[in-house]
């Protein structure tokens, strides 16, 4: 089973979300055959590159709300993120651009397969929700990959390059062709799609819808009189 996860690492509904597919997993049962692959996508293209404003004024001024309101607003957020296990700092977060840090994920997926990209999303997500740093940071950035397991050069290579800029655009355009108006939108098996970041019990029941529509189980109907213990025409039983 494959499940594609669209998401941006300035979305923190995003990191709620990956919490409680996690959660869902851990009490799957063919959770060691799931495998889990990021999707680019960017919640705002034009943001700066090297953020030095604080989120809060620029999510007000977005949805027309005071910025007292928005505070509100994110203090909701914190405690939602707090019941998953998570530590917020959402007043302490720069409005950054995320195009490099998705080209590094892509990087991670091509280097190490979904289990590096993996541990990358998690390191980055991490940064920017926990530690409060700007991951438009290309230091930052580096340092969240040298950490996952990622070579420095490689990824110095790509960071003063725009490789993988294609990739991005391409998972942003697959996800407008699924349908998708916002992050986090989970794909499982290109037949199941999930948008936001639902509660565990709801993605533990679409694993095992999709689950069981990818592995069908026979229905044995009643053996003849007699038992069928021979061999005949149609075979000997086993």
């Amino acid at each position: 089973m494959r499940i594609e996860i669209w998401s941006d690492v300035v979305c923190p509904w995003c990191y709620i979300g990956k919490r409680r597919l996690e959660t869902a997993l851990a009490g799957f049962a063919h959770a060691d055959e799931v495998e889990v692959v990021y999707r680019s996508f960017e919640l705002d293209p034009s943001a700066p590159h090297h953020g030095h404003e604080l989120t809060t004024p620029v999510l007000a001024r977005k949805y027309g709300r005071s910025e007292a309101e928005m505070r509100q607003m994110q203090q909701q957020l914190v405690a939602t993120a707090a019941e998953e296990g998570l530590a917020f700092r959402l007043l302490e977060n720069v409005h950054t651009n995320t195009i490099d840090a998705h080209r590094i994920l892509h990087l991670a997926l091509e280097t190490g397969g979904p289990a590096l990209q993996r541990d990358l999303k998690e390191a980055l997500l991490a940064a920017y929700f926990v530690n409060a740093e700007d991951i438009g940071d290309h230091d930052v950035l580096r340092r969240a990959a040298t950490t996952a397991g990622l070579d420095e050069a490689r990824v110095t290579e790509v960071l003063e390059s725009d490789e993988f800029a294609g990739a991005v655009q391409a998972d942003i355009a697959q996800a407008r062709a699924y349908g998708a108006t916002g992050v986090p939108f989970f794909v499982i098996d290109q037949a199941y799609g999930v948008s936001g970041a639902q509660p565990a019990e709801a993605f533990s029941q679409v694993l095992d819808q999709a689950w069981a529509a990818s592995h069908p189980v026979l229905d044995m109907v009643a053996s003849p009189a007699g038992g069928g213990e021979t061999c005949g025409p149609d075979g000997c039983a086993i």
